[in-house]
């Protein structure tokens, strides 16, 4: 199976056709937003023709296959035993983690992140009128840790509610041991916290890493709920369909009730069709992407150690994101944005968004797509670099 690179310019893409809006420039090299450039699994194009060709387009409900094959993935690749009552309905992971801020939590309340973290969960909290706890990572050279007394002291302080975790964590590529994430979990057991632990780049563990989900580590159920999807994993986020699964009966009755009330139980036929095809035969070509995501890694951190040192870059443990430090140079956003978008024509993902001033000098770079653009995109910024 070859890997497929698609010119993703001209077909709606939100990553490449909507620059204009988000950055003011349309003719920028998209390296933003986490989407993919390459050609989907034939086994989930395949999968589409046929519903095409013997389907009305009527209400949809998942058939057993569906959920089977999610089960079956996660037990295969994670050795997370699910049961099918517990996977819950949401067109995405960022409607669903905001839901759960809408019912679990009061105005006013507190809910702790651990920052820089992806910046759709620091929006949930600020625009729905809950207050931010923001735990800092603490950083050395590149590598990120959890703080795990500051997280405790911040949930005291503010009698925090709900923790959102990423893991893997975006953006700055953290895979957490066992031990890190049970000593969150004990943390939140201890003082009342709900915890939303969103996996959706699970798939994505690179080398000897292994992503553990967290709750198979210990007896969690009462205050938790993991959210994943097949979106990132074989690029269909347009086709939302994502798997918020939820053991403890009560939880997963606030999370019915209020899809009730807001009358959003069912889903697009197309994703659901997608979803149980890419769990069921994608296999062979998410091997292929990741082969391709990491090996683009490599090329960005080596030619940058060998042609501009001074720019630090996180190691990829997990997701296809690269983290990278460019405080050498830039101080403020402006300088960034003036740097990255007018002098150099590159889309990113400002270092501000993912958690305030603290991050400005930063930048995340997708490496989901084809070698040309990532050495491209890599050429400009050492010329520019160097002309500073």
């Amino acid at each position: 199976m070859a890997l497929q690179y698609i010119d993703r310019r001209g077909t709606d893409s939100s990553k490449w056709d909507g620059m204009g809006s988000m950055f003011g420039n349309p003719d920028l090299l998209a390296m933003w937003v986490a989407d993919m450039d390459f050609k989907e699994a034939a086994c989930i194009t395949d999968a589409l023709k046929d519903f095409i060709d013997r389907a009305a387009f009527g209400y949809h409900e998942p058939g057993d296959g569906y959920f089977q094959s999610f089960i079956d993935w996660q037990k295969k690749h994670f050795n997370y035993d699910i049961k099918r009552e517990w996977i819950c309905f949401s067109p995405g992971i960022v409607p669903a983690f905001n839901w759960v801020v809408w019912w679990a939590t009061e105005p006013g309340d507190s809910v702790i992140l651990l920052t820089p973290v992806y910046y759709p969960m620091i929006d949930a909290i600020n625009k729905n009128g809950r207050k931010l706890i923001q735990c800092d990572l603490v950083r050395e050279g590149m590598h990120y840790s959890i703080d795990f007394e500051k997280f405790e002291k911040n949930i005291v302080d503010n009698n925090v509610k709900l923790f959102i975790m990423s893991s893997p964590h975006n953006p700055v590529g953290r895979v957490y041991s066992a031990d890190e994430l049970r000593r969150l979990m004990e943390i939140c057991r201890k003082h009342d916290v709900l915890v939303i632990s969103d996996e959706i780049h699970q798939d994505f563990v690179f080398g000897d890493r292994k992503h553990i989900p967290t709750a198979t580590l210990g007896d969690y159920d009462e205050f938790m709920i993991t959210m994943t999807a097949p979106s990132k994993t074989f690029n269909i986020a347009g086709l939302q369909n994502s798997m918020v699964i939820i053991p403890d009966p009560k939880l997963r009755a606030r999370w019915n009730s209020f899809q009730y009330r807001i009358h959003m139980k069912g889903g697009n036929s197309f994703g659901f069709i997608a979803a149980e095809a890419a769990y069921k035969g994608g296999q062979e070509w998410l091997d292929e992407v990741k082969a391709q995501i990491y090996s683009n890694f490599e090329y960005v951190r080596d030619t940058f150690a060998k042609e501009i040192p001074d720019v630090k870059v996180a190691d990829l443990e997990g997701t296809y994101l690269l983290w990278m430090d460019f405080g050498k140079w830039f101080k403020t956003q402006e300088e960034v944005k003036v740097f990255f978008q007018d002098k150099c024509g590159i889309a990113l993902d400002y270092g501000e968004w993912f958690g305030g001033e603290d991050y400005v000098p930063f930048v995340r770079m997708n490496l989901a797509t084809s070698h040309e653009i990532v050495d491209k995109a890599v050429q400009i910024i050492i010329r520019e670099i160097k002309k500073l």
